[in-house]
């Protein structure tokens, strides 16, 4: 096996079920393409996948967080984690949910000029919880300031997910849709 091979491959009806081969060929509908491999692979584990499509509607597109500022943090985390099939997927939602092109191009930098103040403590908070997985006082006293308690949590689960997403994307190598 080399190392741009998957480790477990795309499913297809079988491997999925009728349900989840449904959900996944939907989901290829909506962003105009195939099933996407992240829903054949992960739909392989039948249960958990419909469970983990649920709570990952409650964060984006059902969250608290404006649209614009979850894709934005979540391109930051697929940035730092490497992970370029997130990437590649959430540049193009993030281009629909109102982001730059310039903004786009910068996710992975916090320390970018053109970020406001609230978009750059989301992006440093993000920052902290990837490479030190925690949030000093100061940071969280930045954060309380620019969101109310429900969209702190938020953020923390929502980084958390994604940062979670890249480690098994990487992890199966899932590879971008032909």
């Amino acid at each position: 096996m080399t190392d741009d091979q998957p480790r477990i491959p795309p499913g297809g009806v079988r491997e999925l079920g009728v349900v989840n081969w449904g959900i996944s060929r939907l989901a290829g509908r909506v962003v105009g393409g195939p099933a996407p491999n992240i829903f054949t692979t992960l739909g392989r584990q039948r249960g958990l996948f419909r469970g983990w499509l649920h709570f990952s509607g409650k964060l984006m597109p059902g969250g608290r967080l404006p649209r614009h500022e979850s894709e934005l943090v979540i391109l930051h985390v697929a940035t730092l984690r490497s992970c370029e099939y997130e990437r590649n997927h959430h540049e193009r939602i993030g281009r629909r949910a109102g982001l730059t092109p310039a903004q786009i191009d910068h996710a992975g930098d916090a320390g970018w000029s053109g970020w406001t103040d609230r978009q750059r403590v989301l992006l440093e908070v993000a920052t902290s919880l990837v490479t030190t997985r925690g949030v000093d006082d100061a940071l969280w006293a930045r954060l309380a300031a620019e969101l109310d308690e429900a969209e702190c949590i938020e953020l923390l689960m929502l980084v958390g997910q994604y940062d979670s997403l890249a480690t098994t994307l990487l992890t199966l190598r899932v590879q971008p849709e032909r």
